[in-house]
């Protein structure tokens, strides 16, 4: 593993204007840093007045960041200055997309519900085109956030890994983050660090009893108790998956079935040769408590993802396929997890389509085939399924984040793919000459050329049926919601 440095400051935001909260904090636990979001307090300042209170130098407030060191303990209770929990007395909406700041899509055009932050602060979000009857909000800011988990108390953890990867924003923090919403406004109310020195992380995943997060090759856990904001104990190695080690696609995506069952993705490379003996590079492990894990599925270039679908007991993964493959019959695929499967790579892009340099050689009748496919290009980077909340078409759909060509970001956006409520398994969909199928665009705007609005990179839905989506290239992370959906 390289020997990066360490990042010396939590979170970057250009150059944003404080808060009415405070400076940038820290607490006596570690000296962690935490910055605040601003809030809709500056909406009604003049400028006068933000720059005095730019000059000014309010005392630091303190509350428990963790960010404890690896192997270590958490701080005693008498060490921590625990505040009480911020009432909600931002704004009495009984509904998400009442809050101040919501930009919300009528049948009428496109509003904004007054009362938030500044129009440079957050950065305006007209650009997002979205059906009628939703909102969308700003949430917050991390550098580079490749994954995105809510903890069951509902604050959200963020990977921001510094490895190089596919598609890597800037400014990640080589940590574990979360952003809580404790006076429930709708914004984070700060970034804190949960865990530090982390290069290359991105598997986040919460259990009944434990946090789980990739560290490289590692997948470790800690225990974990409903409010946990620092490592409540030593950490655990859970697995080192190292049957094959991708400089560039390591991270280890993971998530947990109905019935306990953890599924690990594992990287595979661009370059490799067709071996016809199939041996296990790019796929999906079982934790089962060997060393390694147990290779149960293979044929992965990069599973980039990986999600289960709550009361199906079905788990699925995102495959970024070959580059430049397309012309050859190549396809990104969203494809259920399934012990037994060979999913083609680096032979076949679906059954009975051999890549070309391996036309004459591979037989790719044992492919699987798959029923969710994408162009080369439009890059799936995360997914989620929708928790019923939402109405019709879209109640129970998966939602895939799509990153675009690199360069241009052409066709970065957010889709919705059908589910078939009964069964779990998902509808026949393609973008491949169009989108048909179980598909439809829901979020569109993120390539009008501009590049100036980040790329769509990972999804996660709230218990309450919000959509939080990040943008690794600007860290922005957002939410989008339902009109009826209630607070």
């Amino acid at each position: 593993m390289l020997d990066l440095p360490r990042p010396q400051k939590l979170i970057t935001m250009g150059d944003p204007l404080p808060t009415h909260r405070g400076v940038v904090r820290r607490t006596q636990v570690e000296n962690k840093q935490v910055l605040p979001m601003s809030r809709s307090f500056w909406t009604l300042l003049p400028a006068t007045l933000v720059a005095v209170a730019c000059n000014s130098s309010s005392p630091p407030s303190s509350m428990p960041e963790g960010g404890m060191r690896e192997g270590g303990v958490p701080p005693p209770a008498d060490a921590m200055d625990l505040p009480p929990t911020p009432p909600d007395v931002v704004h009495p909406a009984a509904k998400f997309c009442d809050l101040p700041g919501s930009v919300r899509y009528e049948t009428t055009g496109v509003t904004m519900v007054a009362g938030g932050q500044t129009a440079t602060i957050p950065p305006s979000l007209a650009f997002l085109k979205l059906p009628t009857n939703f909102c969308v909000h700003y949430y917050g800011k991390v550098g580079n956030p490749r994954q995105v988990r809510f903890a069951p108390s509902g604050e959200l953890f963020v990977a921001s890994p510094i490895g190089i990867t596919t598609g890597g924003g800037a400014g990640g923090q080589s940590s574990i983050v979360y952003l809580p919403d404790d006076n429930r406004d709708g914004y984070a109310d700060s970034v804190s660090i949960f865990q530090d020195r982390l290069p290359q992380t991105q598997g986040l995943l919460f259990t009944k009893t434990h946090f789980y997060y990739q560290d490289n090759t590692k997948i470790v856990r800690v225990p974990y108790q409903v409010g946990d904001r620092f490592p409540r104990g030593e950490r655990e190695i859970v697995a080192d998956i190292t049957y094959h080690q991708s400089l560039l696609h390591w991270p280890k995506p993971l998530d947990e079935a109905d019935d306990g069952t953890i599924y690990v993705g594992n990287g595979g490379d661009q370059g490799e040769a067709c071996d016809l003996q199939r041996p296990f590079k790019g796929g999906i492990v079982r934790l089962d408590g060997s060393p390694g894990g147990l290779p149960i599925a293979k044929g992965f270039r990069n599973p980039i993802a990986v999600r289960c679908q709550r009361g199906t007991n079905k788990c699925f993964a995102i495959e970024l396929a070959k580059d430049y493959s397309a012309e050859e019959g190549g396809r990104e695929k969203l494809v259920p997890i399934r012990e037994g499967d060979d999913w083609g790579y680096p032979c076949c892009a679906t059954r009975d389509v051999p890549h070309v340099e391996v036309k004459q050689t591979a037989d790719c009748s044992k492919t699987v085939p798959e029923d969710v496919s994408f162009l080369i290009g439009d890059t799936p980077f995360g997914f989620d399924f929708e928790p019923k909340k939402w109405p019709t078409p879209y109640k129970g759909n998966a939602f895939v984040a799509l990153h675009g060509t690199a360069g241009p970001w052409q066709g970065a956006r957010l889709v919705s793919v059908a589910v078939n409520l009964d069964t779990g398994d998902l509808m026949p969909s393609t973008t491949l000459g169009g989108v048909g199928g179980g598909m439809r665009n829901f979020g569109t705007g993120w390539d009008d050329t501009t590049l100036m609005h980040g790329r769509p990179a990972a999804v996660t839905f709230a218990e309450d049926g919000r959509l939080f989506l990040a943008n690794d290239n600007n860290g922005d992370i957002i939410w989008i919601a339902p009109f009826e959906l209630e607070r």
